[in-house]
């Protein structure tokens, strides 16, 4: 039987509870951690352009309103939860390389040879609950053991996969808002901006009484029509930025699940045999 010397700890390695936060299941994210980290990425980030705040990009940030900080806030929210999600899918995926199934030629997985492999599974992890591939064998081995049909394994094993799938997707929805809300908050910047653009001068033309007051009023103008013009750039560059990394992020994880059904079709079914009295039953 294949021994595994590598024990992996949920407890330990997981980063929200190395963090001294509880640590969401599987790749989920504890929101009040990913917005402590996003307050404290906004905070540096502004910190970061205090020694150049004449310079034109930071004032594209501190003096175009008040919409420039929802959207950098926002943005340091959703690179927080990428960060975290990106740790706990690394821990995730070192499960692939254990094997918790006995390796020997011979061996059969059935009811009477579950606790065994249950042994195994809860002596290289910790909290198997917690991992996407040994929750998925645990509950296809539970079932068995209960049941004593292999029969329902692969059904119990591809139901799991679509509940992992389903729970992944979930996973994702505080970004996909993230993602839709930033170049609304830009589209948000541009109304004000040109809305205090045209009423500075339409206020320009009643007061004014010759072209060198029309010229120095119209420089207040212009401040109007770069808020508009600049959040709008900030908030697609933000959003774009974030989609990608989003995208590249949840490609992985698919592909992970894809590898636990792997994983469990080449050492779970595989080695499942129905029993002489399971035949008879079946027949």
């Amino acid at each position: 039987m294949a021994e595994s010397n590598t024990r992996i700890s949920w407890v330990q390695q997981d980063i929200e509870q190395r963090l001294l936060f509880r640590g969401g299941r599987y790749t989920r994210v504890n929101n009040l951690l990913s917005v402590i980290i996003g307050i404290l990425l906004t905070v540096l980030f502004y910190a970061t352009l205090i020694p150049f705040h004449q310079s034109p990009f930071p004032t594209m940030f501190t003096q175009r309103g008040p919409i420039p900080y929802f959207i950098v806030f926002f943005s340091s929210w959703s690179l927080a939860i990428i960060f975290l999600k990106w740790k706990k899918l690394s821990l995730q995926k070192q499960s692939l390389q254990l094997i918790v199934i006995p390796t020997d030629l011979d061996f059969v997985l059935s009811s009477t040879s579950v606790d065994e492999v249950m042994a195994l599974v809860h002596s290289t992890v910790d909290d198997p609950k917690q991992f996407v591939l040994f929750n998925r064998i645990v509950v296809a081995l539970s079932n068995l053991r209960n049941l004593g049909r292999v029969s329902d394994v692969d059904d119990i094993l591809r139901s799991q996969s679509e509940t992992d799938a389903s729970s992944m997707e979930t996973s994702y929805s505080l970004l996909s808002g993230f993602v839709w809300a930033i170049p609304v908050l830009g589209f948000v910047g541009t109304v004000l901006g040109l809305s205090g653009a045209i009423g500075g001068f339409g206020a320009v033309l009643k007061t004014a009484e010759d072209m060198e007051k029309v010229k120095a009023a119209l420089q207040d103008v212009t401040a109007g029509l770069s808020t508009a013009f600049e959040t709008t750039l900030e908030a697609l560059v933000a959003a774009l930025v974030i989609q990608l990394l989003v995208t590249f992020l949840k490609k992985s994880e698919e592909e992970f699940l894809d590898d636990c059904s792997e994983y469990c079709t080449n050492n779970l079914v595989n080695k499942l045999r129905i029993m002489p009295y399971q035949s008879e039953t079946i027949a």
